[in-house]
């Protein structure tokens, strides 16, 4: 079109756009009023208003984080309809509830992804927007159809879009896609399938904001199903859930939780680190017969019997009893602690029976059944009162915990030995957990089971307060009926209150927290839907605390075989998935990267042919101009080279980093940058890189695609050879320069 008709159809477009920001901003402070009104409520029960604060609770969140980019989408239909697409769905409440903005997740705006020149689905032109902030600055049409009269077909407007997308300098973290989902991306978020996913793909393919959207698809086509449970989403480390964290808010998603696999047991802190082959081993399933064989080892016998004295006779738990009650307890099927109350039973009979006979043997008749009954029944008291009693059964069946168990488990290699396991385990501080160490932590959760005791300590403590409430809530209602001077409001609400329990849960303070507050303090906590990135990385333990906590098996799962860098991670994905969902899986791939410029790639290609062969890398959608170099330094010059890096790269617009080993300055190691991405990166002593364990090329193949736009390499020692592909710089190094 003329720049005449261009401009015309720019401010009509910013004023189109304006009013759905005025429209969202009614809706926000509608909601947000009766949010607020709702916190005040006293009608209905407190479960009701509870349900109710929550609902409004994340409908306030959703309007409050689509602001930026709300619409950057039109369709026009061959029949001349016209739909804006956005992050959230609006309606004309005034017009029959019309749609003024589709929600991306709709059926009906599907096409703005997935319609060609060659299957248009019935749309004549795809409209997109540059906005910044409220205001639509440009705006891009590709013709479908037939151009109309003065239209103009810009084949490259859906590939200049997505380029400006992968080009545009990084910022704090990752960004959502939903204004340039490619065809074979939309195929897989909108996925039906009701099992496992699992999306493999290389480095920048763009396989964790995809699996991401397709948590938020669920969240908009299941939502009913979904919202009462809410998604998981596992990652690698902190700082990677830190970096995908504002995605799902800004697609209007906040019911998700988002964990590493060190946080499935609530409270716990991870501060150590597994060598190798300690987390092979914690990793494997045959940990969960040295598991077993310790809480065995906790169920004794006396080594000699233990007398009690009780009735005044004194009786004995002999290892023949002892060993009767262990067998009966293990026979029951419950978990440690609660089998306890089967040992004690057991050993309580042996011993009032000996103490009756002994007792009653000068008096007792053989038909004196009624005195002998309650003759048992004062021994039974006796005994469960009685401190040399309850320290014998506390001695051969202790309560547990799933912490102290562990630890004095590590901490001795008589017991290591006891329960068959390698004295690699073996730790001079037992409670210096580590993240392989949690898979194990919450088997024992199920394995020992609940504290009977400590739990009736819990709920009395519970029931103690809520009588204190009912006995301040009744002392107020005495007061307000005693009173001469009540108005008819008053009396009338003194006569309603026909128990003090009814006025003692308007003293109650509300469980006003969100499901994410809720689900993550709880361990039993189960979701609808889990997302696992960098799925690799997971251990055979590891995917049945995962599988406890998704009972429905509904999974996206994210990874790349050829960057695994765990002893205990997956060596295909059937090994892991298959005794779980059977045939209940299926497997999709990205071949495209979205990241990593051809010429980084090229590198990077090197690098994995010389560790996996087999595998072809991603191939980039964009080549940069930039050559990637490296620099050979000494000792000396190393700190200043990297100074030197981290100087220009604070001037320029974007993001950088620095990776390599612990000593040098600055630096992160590659396996904590894993799905993150950067402008710039620098990659220190490769070699010794390579160098670190039996995974070391897959960490540098993972540390050289970190960048979008340049990478610079420093080497102390020989450069690798896979990596003499890259242009040597002699002159000082520069991110980016050209020599």
């Amino acid at each position: 079109m003329s720049a005449e008709g261009y401009e015309q159809e720019l401010q009509s477009e910013r004023a189109y756009v304006a009013g759905l920001y005025t429209r969202l901003d009614g809706e926000r402070a509608r909601v947000k009023g009766e949010y607020e009104a709702a916190l005040g409520e006293n009608g209905g029960t407190p479960m009701e208003r509870d349900v109710r604060v929550r609902a409004l609770g994340r409908e306030v969140r959703r309007l409050d984080v689509v602001d930026n980019g709300l619409c950057f989408g039109r369709l026009d239909a061959l029949d001349a309809d016209v739909s804006y697409i956005g992050r959230i769905g609006l309606f004309d409440e005034e017009d029959e509830y019309r749609p003024v903005l589709l929600d991306w997740r709709a059926p009906a705006a599907r096409p703005f992804y997935t319609a060609t020149g060659a299957n248009p689905e019935n749309v004549r032109r795809r409209r997109q927007f540059h906005t910044r902030g409220r205001r639509v600055i440009e705006f891009t049409d590709e013709v479908l159809g037939r151009p109309a009269s003065g239209e103009h077909s810009d084949a490259d407007a859906d590939d200049a879009a997505l380029l400006a997308a992968v080009n545009a300098p990084r910022g704090e973290g990752m960004r959502d896609i939903v204004a340039t989902i490619q065809a074979e991306q939309d195929e897989i978020i909108r996925l039906d399938h009701p099992g496992v996913l699992v999306i493999e793909g290389g480095p920048g393919t763009g396989k964790t904001v995809v699996a991401l959207h397709r948590v938020a698809y669920l969240l908009y086509t299941q939502r009913e199903r979904m919202e009462r449970h809410g998604a998981l989403v596992v990652g690698p480390n902190p700082a990677f859930l830190n970096h995908i964290g504002r995605v799902l808010p800004s697609l209007g998603e906040t019911d998700v939780v988002f964990t590493t696999t060190g946080g499935f047991v609530p409270g716990l802190h991870v501060t150590a680190e597994d060598g190798p082959e300690a987390a092979r081993l914690k990793g494997e399933l045959k940990i969960l017969d040295v598991l077993a064989a310790a809480i065995a080892d906790r169920q004794r016998t006396p080594e000699e019997p233990v007398p009690i004295t009780v009735g005044d006779v004194t009786v004995r738990i002999d290892a023949e009893t002892a060993q009767w009650a262990v067998e009966e307890a293990r026979a029951s099927g419950l978990p440690h602690n609660e089998a306890r109350d089967v040992f004690t039973e057991i050993v309580t009979y042996v011993l009032t029976e000996r103490a009756i006979n002994r007792i009653g043997r000068g008096w007792l008749g053989r038909d004196d059944r009624e005195e002998r009954d309650d003759l048992k029944r004062t021994l039974v008291k006796d005994l469960a009162g009685n401190p040399r009693f309850v320290a014998a059964v506390d001695e051969l069946w202790p309560i547990l915990t799933p912490q102290g168990l562990l630890a004095s488990l590590y901490e001795s290699p008589e017991r290591l030995r006891a329960a068959g396991a390698d004295a690699a385990l073996l730790r001079e501080d037992g409670e210096a957990w580590t993240v392989s160490d949690v898979p194990l932590l919450d088997e024992l959760v199920d394995l020992l089971g609940r504290d009977k005791a400590a739990d009736a300590r819990a709920e009395q403590a519970a029931e103690r307060e809520r009588r204190t409430q009912a006995a301040y809530a009744a002392n107020v209602l005495d007061s307000l009926i005693e009173r001469e001077d009540l108005n008819d409001d008053v009396g009338l609400l003194a006569k309603d209150l026909l128990y003090a329990e009814d006025l003692a849960d308007r003293f109650t303070e509300r469980d006003t927290r969100d499901l994410v507050e809720r689900a993550a303090a709880d361990r039993d906590w189960t979701y609808r839907h889990v997302v696992v990135d960098e799925a690799q990385e997971l251990s055979e333990m590891d995917w049945r605390v995962l599988m406890r906590r998704c009972p429905g098996r509904s999974f996206t799962v994210v990874g790349d075989l050829a960057q695994r860098r765990s002893a205990a991670g997956a060596t295909s994905w059937a090994s892991m998935l298959e005794r779980y969902v059977s045939d209940r899986w299926v497997y999709r791939s990205l071949t495209v990267n979205y990241r990593t410029p051809a010429e980084i790639m090229s590198v990077a290609a090197a690098v994995l042919a010389g560790f996996a062969p087999g595998i072809r890398p991603p191939e980039s959608v964009r080549a940069n101009g930039v050559q990637p170099w490296s620099r050979p330094v000494t000792e000396a010059e190393l700190p200043a080279a990297v100074e030197e890096f981290a100087r220009e790269e604070a001037g320029r617009e974007g993001t950088s980093v620095v990776i390599g080993p612990a000593d040098v300055p600055g630096a992160v190691p590659a396996a904590e940058t894993k799905g993150l991405e950067f402008d710039s990166v620098l990659v220190v002593d490769p070699d010794r890189i390579l160098d670190d364990g039996p995974r070391g090329a897959a960490e540098l193949y993972v540390a050289l695609t970190r960048a979008t736009q340049r990478l610079g390499v420093l080497h102390r020692g020989p450069l690798p050879v896979a990596l003499t592909g890259l242009t040597e710089l002699a002159a000082p190094a520069t991110a980016g320069r050209q020599p």
